[in-house]
C-alpha cells in the first residue's frame, strides 16, 4: 500500500463520544437514542501501570462522577476540573486529603453539555452547548468567569451561536476543546460534527435533511476580550469576521500548542476503519471531513456505494453506524468543494499505536510494513494532548508531546481487530519534515491500564491525568525522572 500526503491511494469505489468524548465507545446495539451523557464503559482496575522503570504513578485525588476536563489556575496554581453536566470544581487540601468543592453549576453558566475549559490568567473560559426548541435544537456557547480569592465569579458571555439542529443519535459532538494562544490574545475552540461521517441526521422529522453546517466540524479563533457575539450559521460571514480558523475536522476533542507555537489537534474518527488523525492545524486549511478521515476515503460520497461488510472489510457489521443504517447509498452526498486541497495528518512512524487495515482487508502493523499512518490506531479515541512547552522534563522527554487513548481495544468491538491495547499514555517524539511540510511522530506507550482517561495537564515534571467514571473518578499523578539541575545549567 502506498500513501501520498497521508491519503491512501485507492479506487473511487473501493473504500471509504457516538458520545462526545469517544466515538470509539459506541458499540452498543441501540436502535435509537438521544442523550447528553457520554456512554463510556467503566473498568474496575487499580493503579495504572508504568511501562518504564523511571516513571512513578500515584493517586492524587478522587473526583466527582463524569469528570471531563482538568486544568490549573495559572495564578494560584490550584487544580480545577469540570463535569459533563456543567459542574466546575476546585480542589483543595483539607485534613491531609484533596477534596472537591463545587464553585459553579449549569445554572451559573447556562451550558448543559459542558465540554471545554481553559484558564487565561484568572479568567476561566467554559464552552459547550445549550438545548433549544424543546430539546430539538442547540447553540454553541462560550462564557468566562473571573476566578479570584474571596469574590463571587461573575459571568460574561463571549458568544452564542445561532440555533441549529440536534439529532436522534449520540453523534452530536458539540463545542468542546479550548486552548489559549501562546500570546494569550485568542481562544481557539473546536466544534465537532453532528454526524458520523457526513450523512443526513435529522431529529425524527425536525431539522429535516440536515447534515453538518457552517458551525460544525471546524476550529474557531475568538479574541480573548470579545463579548456578546452571535456566531451565524453562515460560512462566508464567519470567514469575513475572521472567526473561522480551520475546517474539515470531525471531532478534535483536544488541542495543544507545542514549544514552537504550532497548534495540534487529535481527532476521533467514525465507525469506518480509518485511523484517528492528529493534525497540525493551520489557518485557512481544510482537513478533509467528511470526504477523508484517517487518510482513507469515505465511500458514502460515491453515488453507487452499497454498504456490505462482507465486501468491504473496513465496515464492521457490529458498529453503531451499520446497525442504525447510517452507512447507506447516498447519491445526494455533497461534492468536494471546487479548488479545496486537503491537508494531511501527522504521520505515525511507530513503534506503537500504528496498526491499520490494509487494502487487502488484513490488519497490518506499520513496524512490519514500513508504512506511516495518519495517525493512531483506528477507534482508539486520542484525548488529553499536552506538550512540554516549558522544557521542564528530563532529556528523553524534553519538549515532547503526550496523548491519552480512551478506548481499550480488548473491550471494544471496533478496536479489538486491531489491538487489545489502549487506555494508555503515549509519548510523542515529533519531527518536522521540510519536503512534505508536515510532521512525523514516533509514538511509544509509557503507561498502561487507565480507566477512561479524558484529560491531562503538565506541571513541572509530573503529568496529572483525570478519568471519567459514572460514579467516582480519579486523578493520577505520573512523575517523570527529576532533571539534574547542575547538568541542565551546564548545558544551557
Amino acid at each position: 500500500m502506498k500513501i501520498k500526503q497521508g491519503i491512501y491511494l485507492i479506487g473511487l469505489l473501493s473504500l471509504l463520544i457516538v458520545p462526545s468524548i469517544s466515538n470509539a465507545q459506541n458499540d452498543s446495539k441501540v436502535k435509537d437514542e438521544k442523550t447528553l451523557t457520554p456512554r463510556l464503559k467503566p473498568v474496575i482496575q487499580s493503579t495504572p501501570i508504568p511501562l518504564r522503570s523511571d516513571i512513578l504513578i500515584e493517586k492524587f485525588a478522587d473526583v466527582q462522577a463524569n469528570a471531563v476536563r482538568l486544568l490549573i489556575h495559572p495564578v494560584s496554581g490550584d487544580f480545577y476540573y469540570t463535569t459533563f453536566e456543567g459542574g466546575v470544581f476546585h480542589l483543595s487540601q483539607k485534613n491531609g486529603s484533596v477534596v472537591s468543592e463545587q464553585i459553579l453549576t449549569v445554572n451559573d453558566h447556562g451550558i448543559n453539555k459542558l465540554q471545554g475549559a481553559v484558564f487565561a490568567g484568572s479568567e476561566l473560559f467554559l464552552c459547550g452547548n445549550t438545548t433549544e426548541n424543546s430539546n430539538r435544537g442547540t447553540r454553541g456557547r462560550l462564557v468566562r468567569f473571573s476566578i479570584t480569592p474571596n469574590s463571587k465569579p461573575k459571568l460574561t458571555v463571549v458568544f452564542n451561536t445561532e440555533v441549529y439542529g440536534l439529532n436522534a443519535t449520540t453523534w452530536d459532538h458539540g463545542w468542546n476543546a479550548l486552548v489559549l494562544s501562546p500570546d494569550e490574545q485568542y481562544i481557539f475552540i473546536t466544534s465537532g460534527s453532528r454526524t458520523g461521517h457526513g450523512e443526513i441526521q435529522d431529529d425524527k422529522g425536525v431539522y429535516v435533511n440536515a447534515r453538518d453546517n457552517a458551525l460544525t466540524t471546524k476550529i474557531f479563533r475568538i479574541p480573548i476580550n470579545a463579548e456578546n457575539l452571535l456566531l451565524p450559521n453562515d460560512i462566508n460571514k464567519l470567514k469575513a469576521d475572521n472567526y473561522l480558523y480551520a475546517e474539515g475536522i470531525r471531532n478534535a476533542y483536544d488541542m495543544a500548542f507545542n514549544q514552537e507555537g504550532n497548534l495540534f489537534a487529535v481527532v476521533n474518527s467514525s465507525d469506518y476503519d480509518h485511523s484517528e488523525d492528529m493534525f497540525w492545524v493551520r489557518k485557512g486549511q481544510h482537513y478533509g471531513f467528511p470526504w477523508i478521515m484517517g487518510g482513507v476515503e469515505n465511500p458514502q460520497q460515491y453515488p453507487d456505494f452499497m454498504p456490505d461488510p462482507k465486501k468491504d472489510p473496513f465496515l464492521n457489521a457490529t458498529s453503531h453506524g451499520m446497525l442504525m443504517k447510517y452507512f447507506r447509498n447516498d447519491p445526494d452526498f455533497p461534492k468536494i468543494p471546487e479548488g479545496v486541497k486537503f491537508s494531511p495528518g501527522v504521520q505515525n512512524l511507530g513503534p506503537d499505536a500504528n496498526e491499520y487495515r490494509g487494502h487487502s482487508g488484513k490488519i497490518l502493523d506499520g513496524d512490519n510494513t514500513g508504512v506511516s499512518i495518519s495517525t493512531f490506531t483506528a477507534h482508539s479515541s486520542p484525548l488529553g494532548l499536552v506538550f512540554d512547552t516549558k522544557r521542564k522534563l528530563p532529556s528523553q522527554f524534553k519538549g515532547d508531546g503526550f496523548v491519552l487513548r480512551n478506548t481499550l481495544g480488548s473491550k471494544s468491538s471496533l478496536m479489538k481487530p486491531f489491538t487489545d491495547q489502549g487506555r494508555d499514555l503515549l509519548h510523542l517524539k515529533m519531527s518536522y519534515d521540510k519536503l512534505s511540510d508536515n510532521y512525523f511522530v514516533k509514538t511509544t506507550r509509557i503507561v498502561d491500564s487507565f480507566n477512561n482517561p479524558t484529560d491531562a495537564v503538565l506541571l513541572g515534571n509530573s503529568l496529572y491525568i483525570i478519568e471519567y467514571d459514572a460514579k467516582l473518578g480519579s486523578i493520577w499523578k505520573v512523575s517523570f525522572p527529576a532533571v539534574n539541575q547542575k547538568r541542565q545549567k551546564k548545558k544551557n
